[in-house]
């Protein structure tokens, strides 16, 4: 049995199982529900976003008007007919972004009671929607969000941020319109929170100004005197907050999940069990610093060889969420690959370690692989190359150590995002 191709063959059957090309069909309306409608607008924005696009457009009943205009990330777009796509920046935000949200927001407000928003939404929507408010420039947007991002905060206290600052997040596009909404949404967070996933443009949002101004604090985030002074003023009450659990704006919303990491790492299981080996899923909400989940990972492993429990080796065990990554160093290298780097030196003791984790947008950070993937020798071919994975994981360089192994996972954009996959093999 080819192992490593059998945590690659996981991974695959990991992604297929969120392709919107596969899983929008069923949740679409059907012609009947649509006649009561005069047309339908579509938005969206995220890294399914234009997967999602093409899913609309290809099973959409011909008689029934269709338009509208989607943001991805570069690298990730399609070609469609009748729904525009534009690419843009993540995961720090960029112009083009700016640009494209400003146009979803007013093509909203021109929306009526006869109309339906149909808005596709998906993880990354929170960088390439970004439309900050009047009092705070763009370069002051993308100054936060890189040191935010550096910080290592979870995407989730990373968005309440982003709702206070933004004019579009936090449900303010659905505030925007009078249509009716419909959201379509691909989960990337833990928890399948809507109001967190690309910064809930059409949710409710429960956080506050206040929150948002505690979270920089956390983290150690000295933002720019335009976020400063914008999300003070906030807390004052001289700005809008963001529209509340219960706000009568919700009543004609509908937030609707098509796709979430436990169904993934449910279709990687169904590899194991086929391969006839043991298959177990931890949980699709293990967060926390990529080092110390490595950390706890590794531990499960050893109780695994050692004394199996609680499982029996040959096993597989899989888990999903976003792991995250305080940047100290100047190496390349996404959380996954840091995560598998980390397991690797504390594993170095467990015999028969097998361990993939790519993140299921296919790209693992900023740089060009999904992730990477470890063997049970993987330390000893590092020794014959002269790397330091020591050295090299405290400067964050884990993408040099893998590339150097030959093991990194390339897949290219892969279209949509449910969040990472990892998978420990102990044979």
């Amino acid at each position: 049995m080819d192992r490593a191709q059998l945590l690659r063959d996981s991974f695959a059957a990991a992604v297929a199982a969120a392709d919107p090309l596969k899983i929008m069909p069923a949740q679409l309306p059907s012609a009947a529900e649509l006649a009561a409608y005069r047309r339908t607008w579509v938005v969206g924005a995220g890294k399914a976003a234009a997967s999602m696009a093409r899913a609309v457009e290809t099973h959409w009943p011909a008689a029934c008007p269709l338009g509208g205009l989607v943001v991805t990330r570069y690298g990730h777009g399609l070609s469609c007919d009748r729904i525009e796509v534009v690419q843009a920046g993540h995961p720090v935000p960029d112009e083009a972004g700016e640009q494209a949200a400003a146009r979803i927001l007013q093509s909203a407000a021109e929306l009526d009671s006869q109309d339906l928003l149909l808005a596709l939404i998906s993880g990354g929507g929170s960088s390439l929607l970004s439309l900050p408010v009047p009092a705070v420039p763009m370069a002051d947007l993308k100054a936060v969000t890189r040191a935010l991002l550096a910080s290592g905060a979870p995407i989730q206290d990373i968005n309440v941020v982003r709702k206070h600052l933004s004019r579009i997040q936090g449900g303010r596009l659905a505030q925007a319109t009078r249509a009716r909404v419909l959201a379509l949404i691909v989960s990337d967070v833990a928890g399948d929170d809507v109001s967190a996933i690309a910064s809930g443009p059409c949710a409710p949002d429960p956080s506050t100004y206040q929150d948002a101004v505690d979270l920089l604090s956390r983290w150690g985030v000295n933002p720019p005197a335009s976020v400063a002074d914008h999300l003070q003023r906030g807390v004052r009450g001289q700005v809008e907050e963001t529209p509340k659990p219960g706000d009568a704006v919700f009543y004609r919303v509908r937030n609707q999940l098509i796709a979430a990491p436990q169904s993934s790492l449910q279709a990687a299981r169904v590899v194991f069990e086929t391969a006839g080996i043991q298959a177990v899923v931890l949980g699709d909400t293990i967060t926390g610093e990529a080092r110390d989940v490595a950390q706890v990972h590794a531990a499960i492993a050893r109780q695994v060889r050692r004394h199996a429990q609680p499982f029996s080796p040959p096993v597989a065990i899989i888990s999903g969420g976003e792991c995250t990554v305080t940047v100290r160093g100047q190496g390349r290298g996404g959380r996954c690959s840091e995560f598998l780097l980390a397991l690797a030196q504390a594993g170095s003791d467990i015999e028969g370690l097998w361990a993939l984790a790519a993140d299921t947008d296919g790209i693992d950070g900023v740089e060009d692989n999904a992730g990477a993937l470890i063997t049970p020798d993987s330390l000893i071919r590092a020794r014959a190359l002269s790397l330091n994975p020591r050295k090299l994981l405290d400067n964050n360089d884990a993408y040099a150590f893998f590339d150097a192994l030959g093991d990194l996972v390339r897949t290219g954009p892969t279209l949509t995002n449910v969040n990472d996959y990892r998978v420990m093999l102990i044979t």
